[in-house]
């Protein structure tokens, strides 16, 4: 494709009917209408006609497409924009531009956590593998994202068969650092604070901070061609320890609910599914991850068990979120890499009432879950995407089975019907073909596995491409295919939504402590001198960090600032921690504590605490607080100091020290800074629990915690050890020298 789509794609307007836009693609006309030639008929056929229902059609085509083409169609994976966007996982990868100077042409071996392979340019991707799904991470501007989505699907047009490309990535429109695979970009779109700090929002100031925010999205995202979110997720967070507790709405199994059922809606569309102008989402991660085993994560081995030790907790605290989910009409649902732990757990019942038999698969690869729960009892009609790298390196409890048994078990046998990892084409192939050629005469399977479960049949390899034919013709990308790249910066910052996310940061902040000092109004510093610093995981963070807050002091406000906190009257602190890695084991549990060279125990291969320790630090300058906190209060000064909580950290070693204390959830720090200064009330509420300290996160010898690992902080109390409790009954949430209890919901004002 020579020429540059975004600059060259033709429109045609039908009277009541879509737009169809296309750059090679034929238009038929009839009955006084345009339809796209889709299928390269000529015809009205079928497939072309737009006037049909969305599923029809994809059932339509799935009978056309070949099986390499309905193969392609299987896989979901990460791709690369061109030379203006160089891929940082690629460090050596030399970018080969095509024609139009917008896609990469170059081969490049990709290896990452999810797998390896060698990917090729493009156009051999869309046209010779035909790849219909990829994942995007670039931080592209609008008008560059447009450009390369419209070139992808101008690639698709020349097939003989045409079906879109399709790009997800996971959510733009929140504050945060961003983390591959989390957050993979940020601050292009309107940005709110992280969706902790929606959910500290929505509690204090209504559910309509979720639908501007919902609103936002759907306009930002549509306007540049992006039509999949992999967002959000309704997992309810029940061990702190959890690195994806970031990410999540909390531990309020209710509030989980009500923004399901506020932004689904309005990013994807309507209430009956996604919509010609709306965003299809991705719901995860089915059942819910929350229930970590002392909140090891399941991209590495150790975490691969979902361990639910209360009776009925899934019931109650996990599987609410995705009920919701789907009575919203979610496009998809992604199961999590995760298997229940059925030696370690109580009796779970499912929707129905009944006992579930908790399989030790994946419960990508978990039919109980997947067919029986999600479709048959819940009524879930989407597709299932799985998460990125189960057929690789996250394939638990199907360890046994080779690449393609795994993609057969996944798609013909518990219902996944986009794979999520590489382009594994030839062992999708693989798969279909040893349903055929007698493959299984000859070789044998572990047991408990027969043909039929581990082999790709047509049947499943049909559904499964008809259920995301189905959503993409939902979303009009068959006949609405091309954007314009000059109207989406400007549709991409709205003032509107601009205003509304910047309404939302400030409303995210919780006050937490409070003896007076705040708000800090101009007699209160007065004639003061006043010290600032930033705290980071790293040093460096810090005093880039501090540099900023200090320059937006002296903007934002006529304080006289002073770098020495020895003089210092009133010293504000800004403590920023962060613990462990995305994609590998700490040495032993993720610590939350703030804190800095403290000892911790390791653990041994079945995650139990050994008598090896190690050192943790997860705030450079920990130490300090205290320090400066001493010298201010020796001259009878304040300390004024927030935390960003992206994890539910133990804030013992700060709140001891500070006369004023706020909380914040990726929010902006001029945001931040207008709650401290009397410039906005604060109305935020928290989220979830913060921990007492370490002795509620204590695990024995035989590695159990003595707060079950899957229930919220919110509901632990009952399960605790009477020593542990005050006398009002409460052990597990974090109580302050005021006597106020750090628990879901509590917030100050002035």
């Amino acid at each position: 494709m020579a020429k540059k789509a975004s600059d060259h794609f033709k429109t045609f307007a039908n009277p009541g009917g879509p737009v169809i836009t296309t750059m090679t693609r034929p238009v038929i006309e009839a009955d006084g209408l345009y339809f796209k030639d889709i299928d390269g008929s000529g015809t009205v056929s079928e497939v072309n006609d737009w006037r049909l229902p969305a599923a029809q059609r994809a059932a339509a085509y799935v009978k056309q497409l070949t099986v390499d083409e309905k193969i392609g169609q299987l896989f979901i994976s990460d791709w690369r924009m061109g030379q203006k966007y160089p891929n940082p996982m690629y460090k050596d990868h030399v970018v080969i531009p095509d024609e139009s100077g917008v896609l990469d042409e170059g081969e490049v071996f990709s290896k990452l956590i999810f797998g390896e392979m060698t990917m090729p340019g493009t156009t051999t991707l869309i046209k010779d593998w035909f790849a219909r799904h990829t994942i995007l991470r670039e931080n592209a501007t609008p008008e560059d994202l447009t450009d390369y989505l419209n070139q992808l699907q101008a690639v698709a047009e020349e097939c003989e068969r045409f079906v879109p490309v399709q790009a997800a990535s996971n959510s733009r429109n929140e504050n945060g650092e961003a983390v591959f695979g989390m957050n993979d970009a940020g601050g292009v779109f309107p940005t709110w604070p992280g969706t902790l700090g929606i959910a500290a929002a929505v509690k204090g100031a209504g559910i309509e901070v979720a639908d501007q925010w919902a609103e936002a999205i759907r306009r930002s995202w549509e306007a540049c061609n992006l039509r999949k979110g992999y967002m959000y997720m309704v997992d309810c967070m029940t061990d702190p320890r959890w690195q994806r507790s970031y990410g999540t709405f909390g531990e309020d199994t209710a509030l989980i609910c009500e923004i399901a059922e506020h932004i689904l809606p309005r990013i994807q569309g309507s209430e009956d599914g996604v919509t010609a102008d709306g965003v299809a989402m991705t719901t995860k991660h089915f059942p819910g991850g929350g229930a970590r085993e002392n909140g090891f994560d399941p991209h590495y081995a150790a975490g691969q068990w979902n361990v639910y030790a209360t009776p009925g907790s899934l019931k109650k605290y996990h599987l609410p979120g995705f009920a919701a989910a789907v009575g919203k009409k979610t496009s998809s649902i992604m199961p999590y890499y995760s298997k229940p732990a059925a030696e370690k757990s109580a009796a779970q019942q499912d929707p129905e009432g009944r006992d579930i038999r908790l399989d030790p698969y994946g419960f990508a690869y978990n039919r109980v879950f997947i067919n029986d729960i999600l479709r048959g009892q819940m009524g879930f009609g989407g597709y299932v995407n799985s998460d990125t790298g189960i057929v690789h390196n996250m394939s638990w409890g199907v360890e046994m089975l080779d690449e393609p048994e795994r993609i057969g078990f996944a798609v013909s046998h518990s219902g996944v019907d986009l794979i999520s990892g590489l382009f594994d084409n030839a062992y999708g192939r693989k798969a279909y073909d040893r349903a055929k050629n007698g493959y299984y005469e000859t070789h044998e399977l572990p047991e408990g596995f027969t043909p039929d479960m581990v082999t790709l049949t047509d049947e499943s390899l049909d559904r499964a491409v008809e259920r995301t034919l189905t959503e993409m013709f939902a979303l009009g990308m068959f006949e609405n295919t091309y954007r314009d790249a000059k109207k989406a910066t400007f549709l991409c910052a709205d003032p509107k939504d601009l205003a509304n996310a910047d309404r939302a940061h400030h409303q995210s902040v919780v006050l937490l402590k409070n003896d007076g000092i705040l708000p800090l109004t101009a007699e209160k510093y007065a004639g003061k001198k006043v010290y600032a610093k930033a705290f980071h995981k790293t040093a460096e963070a810090g005093e880039t960090a501090t540099s900023a807050l200090r320059k937006m002091l002296s903007e934002m406000t006529d304080v006289t600032l002073t770098e020495d906190y020895t003089e210092a009257d009133i010293a504000i602190l800004f403590v920023d921690p962060s613990s462990g890695a995305y994609f590998s084991a700490t040495a032993g549990y993720l610590e939350l504590d703030i804190c800095e060279g403290k000892e911790v125990p390791d653990v041994d291969d079945l995650c139990r605490p050994t008598a090896q320790t190690h050192l943790e630090t997860t705030l450079t300058g920990a130490k300090k607080i205290a320090e400066i906190a001493d010298a201010v209060h020796a001259r009878g000064g304040k300390i004024v100091a927030n935390i960003n909580f992206h994890l539910a950290w133990l804030v013992g070693n700060v709140e001891c020290h500070a006369d004023a204390l706020t909380a914040g959830f990726e929010t902006n720090p001029d945001a931040t800074l207008d709650v401290l200064f009397g410039h906005f009330t604060p109305v935020g509420r928290l989220p979830f629990t913060l921990p007492r300290g370490d002795e509620v996160l204590s695990v024995n010898k035989e590695g159990i915690c003595i707060s079950p690992n899957d229930v919220p902080g919110y509901d632990k109390d009952p399960y605790m050890p009477e020593n542990l409790k005050d006398e009002n009954g409460k052990a597990y949430a974090y109580r302050d020298a005021a006597g106020n209890y750090y628990e879901l919901n509590f917030g100050l004002t002035w």
